[in-house]
């Protein structure tokens, strides 16, 4: 008589329960652990909701990543699994296998799943399988708040149905529901309805800001108020903030946005696009940053000589790791704030992008002492900047022995255009031999962009597509 496989026979038990909802709740206490979340994707999937809601009031793990499994817009499972909560945080007395303290529904619960589906996860041994120990008391875990996991990304002009039956649902039980999120993504949603989440999130849980779409300066400096309450946020992107003229009103939002950086002590992460409201005033933001940052962005904007100045002079830019400055015109600059900005961070900057500023040759060789000293820079970008072959030559040189540098994007020399700006393609085939030239001189394995502006074959002011020119050194005979 042959005997068949254990795990196709947890498999059968699993679907005869599934069959007998009142078999199903009897078995649960005594449900082997390995068993519940195969036996959970079942009941999911096949919408036994009744046995959906016992398993959630049974389940022996401190997180339930529902996330990884739920199809957003289709709201019959998560009403089951909400309900079922319900009666969890009714219970004075919880069943003696329940753990469950946290609800995630970002989609990041995958491996979680595919650990225990299939056959394969039957055969683990159950010590390796027992659920996640907690750190309190069984009496302090009832009474915290449960938590709720889930990223946001606000991008339509009215709530979806999931999410406004979600709110609603954490809203009537604030004191035993906490709703967190770690990513918060901002595009098309007008403030009000912004400002009506926002205040049933829990805004210490928020790591990562983004915001994608216009807003006024007045619409910002509402959003600053949450902003000062983020205290554990790393990550800030705004694009882009419109500002039509600088009244005493505006410079009084201003007020409100840059002062709310003094409680934002993680910050790691700033990233400015379109930021019309700083030119002439970057010092006040940046004095009140708390803590170095790794990576600043402040593209596409107006600064002033003073402003560039004073971020070169800025405690907190020591430790950069990544500088964006693109879109920031400097043709007028005296070329020795690049150089001491340069210098400030020249021990730990990885990325370097310094396209469209107007940089000319007198500027880029004033910076290419402090440049070459970059030692970590494994990126740089210079495109659009209007340079001559003979400072480009100068540039290949002075890079030629950071160790780290792998992605070079530099513009087409000047000497590639007439007069009217056309780009002469026989020329800067001449010039890019040339530069391929320099790169055998050098003797150091190299690969390096040249993007003509705009492109003949796409339009684009800066293209990627272009083949680059590659050195490698050859092995002697």
């Amino acid at each position: 008589m042959s005997v068949q496989n254990p795990s196709r026979l947890l498999d059968l038990a699993g679907k005869h329960l599934l069959r007998d909802d009142a078999l199903a709740f009897s078995a649960l206490e005594d449900l082997p652990t390995e068993l519940f979340p195969h036996l959970f994707m079942e009941a999911f999937h096949g919408r036994h909701i009744e046995t959906l809601k016992a398993m959630v009031q049974a389940w022996p793990f401190v997180r339930l990543p529902l996330g990884g499994l739920i199809d957003m817009p289709h709201m019959g499972p998560l009403q089951a699994v909400l309900e079922a909560l319900d009666g969890l945080l009714a219970q004075k007395v919880r069943s003696r296998r329940c753990k469950l303290w946290v609800l995630d529904l970002r989609d990041t619960g995958q491996n979680f799943w595919s650990m225990w589906s299939g056959a394969s996860s039957y055969e683990r041994s159950s010590s390796r399988m027992a659920p996640v120990a907690e750190q309190s008391s069984t009496a302090k875990r009832h009474l915290a708040p449960l938590k709720i996991f889930m990223d946001l990304c606000l991008k339509k002009r009215t709530l979806d149905n999931f999410l406004t039956y979600l709110l609603r649902w954490v809203e009537q039980r604030k004191a035993s529901v906490h709703l967190c999120c770690k990513k918060l993504k901002i595009s098309a949603m007008p403030m009000d309805n912004v400002v009506k989440i926002l205040s049933m999130v829990q805004l210490d849980c928020i790591q990562e800001v983004q915001v994608n779409w216009i807003w006024h300066l007045s619409t910002l400096a509402t959003f600053a108020s949450f902003l000062g309450k983020m205290s554990n946020l790393q990550r800030l992107c705004l694009s882009p903030i419109h500002l039509s003229a600088f009244t005493k009103q505006e410079q009084d939002h201003l007020v409100q946005i840059t002062s709310q950086f003094l409680r934002l002590g993680h910050l790691q992460d700033l990233h400015l696009d379109y930021p019309s409201f700083l030119e002439g005033f970057l010092d006040q933001m940046l004095r009140c940053l708390k803590s170095p940052l790794n990576n600043l962005s402040i593209t596409n904007c107006w600064l002033t000589e003073s402003d560039l100045t004073y971020l070169s002079q800025s405690p907190n830019i020591s430790q950069l790791k990544g500088l964006d400055l693109s879109g920031v015109t400097m043709t007028d600059f005296n070329p020795e704030i690049l150089h001491v900005l340069l210098e400030k961070v020249e021990a730990t900057l990885q990325e370097l992008d310094l396209d469209l500023c107007g940089i000319t040759d007198s500027q880029l060789e004033a910076i290419l002492p402090a440049l070459s000293r970059c030692s970590q820079l494994r990126y740089f970008s210079l495109c659009e900047n209007f340079l001559s072959m003979a400072v480009m030559e100068k540039l290949l040189r002075h890079t030629a022995g950071l160790p780290c540098l792998t992605q070079e994007r530099y513009p087409a020399p000047q000497e590639s255009y007439r007069s009217q700006g056309v780009l002469l393609e026989g020329r800067l085939a001449q010039l890019r031999a040339q530069l391929l030239e320099v790169l055998r001189d050098l003797g150091r394995p190299r690969i390096i962009w040249i993007s003509p502006s705009p492109c003949l074959h796409c339009g684009e002011n800066i293209c990627y597509h272009l083949d680059p020119i590659v050195y490698r050194c050859t092995a002697p005979a």
